[in-house]
């Protein structure tokens, strides 16, 4: 099982396994990001681990990596570019920003690999790192802390489903609940202190 392979990284590196999950990406450990929080969450919430070093191990891992992955579209992108135009993670990534812009650097964080080669192409589009610092650090502060919550409170009955099911399809539908939770929070919090929703009815 997948959680068992953390274990015995978690075991052997300690805090830094976190940090190197996070920042070498899908390129380093082959463990879904997903499941390292999880797992993470858990062994903090069962005293094993501090959870507060956890998280911002995590967080420095993640913040490390889409702002290396950022400078390096900003300076090589061009270069990189046509490298890596038949890798399908790299088209996603493009068809995302491309579609839906300034949203795409929020949406990214959902979906495995693509968060970590996104930021290339925001780099590539000249956006400004003030800009990309705000959307994307904020977006990955929310994705994170929602999965260690997640991990706190359910950690537990998810990785025994994980026992039942295939690994990669219980990946996806952890990504796809999680992906729910937040966009559905979201909506409520812009929608809301709409003005609309408070304009009194015409009688």
């Amino acid at each position: 099982m997948i959680s068992d392979i953390i274990l015995q990284l978690v075991g052997h590196y300690g805090y830094l396994f976190f940090f190197l999950a996070f920042c070498l990406g899908p390129f380093g450990i082959p463990v879904p990001n997903e499941l390292t929080i999880l797992t993470g969450s858990i062994l903090s919430n069962n005293g094993a681990l501090n959870p507060w070093i956890v998280y911002i191990v995590i967080l420095a891992g993640l913040f490390t990596a889409i702002t290396f992955a950022y400078f390096a579209g900003r300076i090589f992108g061009e270069k990189f570019k046509p490298k890596f135009q038949n890798n399908r993670h790299f088209q996603k990534a493009e068809r995302l920003f491309e579609q839906h812009g300034d949203i795409a650097m929020c949406l990214g964080f959902l979906i495995p690999v693509v968060r970590y080669i996104l930021p290339v192409f925001i780099g590539l589009s000249g956006v400004s790192y003030k800009k990309f610092a705000l959307i994307s650090y904020s977006s990955a502060f929310v994705w994170t802390a929602t999965f260690f919550a997640f991990g706190k409170f359910f950690g537990h009955y998810i990785l025994n489903l994980l026992d039942l099911i295939d690994p990669k399809l219980a990946v996806v539908v952890l990504i796809i609940a999680v992906g729910t939770f937040i966009i559905i929070k979201w909506f409520k919090s812009k929608f809301s202190n709409s003005p609309l929703l408070h304009k009194p009815m015409n009688k």
